[in-house]
């Protein structure tokens, strides 16, 4: 027994009918892994990823509507899965990605790669939390993308002045969906944008505070406001449906500040 693998739940993502399938066949030959599901789009990946639950992504980067960097941004950093990024282009920072312990894979796949890369995973999942995994993403992207900044106004406004590249966005605290830590960064939904930022929750909670944005997770805040469906999940967890479709997972210790719907 103790020589037996752990199984590794995967989702594989990739908008190429050939890639998804071809993908599946290697996995489907390595011992100790679980095709969960597949999705071919962004948008569906971060779906699939709330309603499976996987330990692994094998994600495509160049997708259209949302790509697998939009992917990770959108995903809650408490329950995120280990990624294994997918590309036909050499240059999207790999060795950015590499030296932040995320692992790549270049198309056409070589299988042993592949098998690589699934071991690198399986040796990860026990050791890692899911904000620990989106924060060495988050950092990876830091070196190839424009990073924003936020600023507190002085101001009584309940809003956030949200500066990046040469452009300053006022993201008022009523439109702000949810807010998702990973480390020193800060992803904060708002009407269909990401901001990724480098702030602390703690300053972010001070912020809203007597807001209706509140903590419903490690690292997660949500507006209690976009709630439009609650769902129980197993050990006292509940699933919290927002009205643009996210789905968030509420740990048994945060679930008393939905009481405050009520109220």
């Amino acid at each position: 027994m103790d020589n037996e693998l752990t199984v590794i739940k995967v989702l594989v993502v990739d908008d190429e009918p050939l890639a998804r399938d071809l993908m599946c066949s290697v996995l489907a030959k390595l011992d100790a892994v679980e095709v969960v599901g597949t999705a071919n789009n962004g948008r569906q990946a971060i779906a699939e990823t709330a309603r499976l639950g996987p330990d692994l992504l094998l994600l495509d980067i160049e997708m259209p509507a949302a790509s697998g960097f939009d992917v990770v941004r959108s995903l809650q950093s408490d329950v995120m899965p280990l990624v294994v990024f997918a590309t036909a282009f050499d240059h999207y920072a790999v060795a950015a990605f590499e030296l932040n312990a995320v692992d790549y894979l270049l198309k056409p796949f070589d299988p042993a790669r592949i098998a690589q890369s699934i071991e690198r995973a399986r040796a990860r999942l026990l050791r890692e939390r899911g904000d620990q995994r989106k924060g060495q993403l988050l950092a990876a992207m830091d070196g190839s993308q424009p990073m924003a900044e936020v600023a507190w106004p002085d101001s009584r406004d309940a809003k956030l002045a949200i500066t990046d590249g040469g452009s300053t966005s006022l993201v008022a605290f009523d439109s702000i969906d949810w807010v998702d830590a990973a480390g020193d960064y800060m992803c904060v939904h708002s009407q269909g944008k990401t901001y990724v930022m480098r702030s602390t929750l703690k300053d972010l909670e001070e912020k809203l505070a007597g807001s209706t944005i509140v903590r419903v997770h490690r690292s997660t805040l949500v507006n209690l406001d976009k709630i439009s469906e609650i769902g129980v999940l197993p050990k006292g967890e509940r699933q919290l449906t927002l009205d643009n479709g996210a789905s968030i997972k509420v740990s048994r210790n945060y679930r008393d500040v939905l009481s405050r719907l009520n109220s």
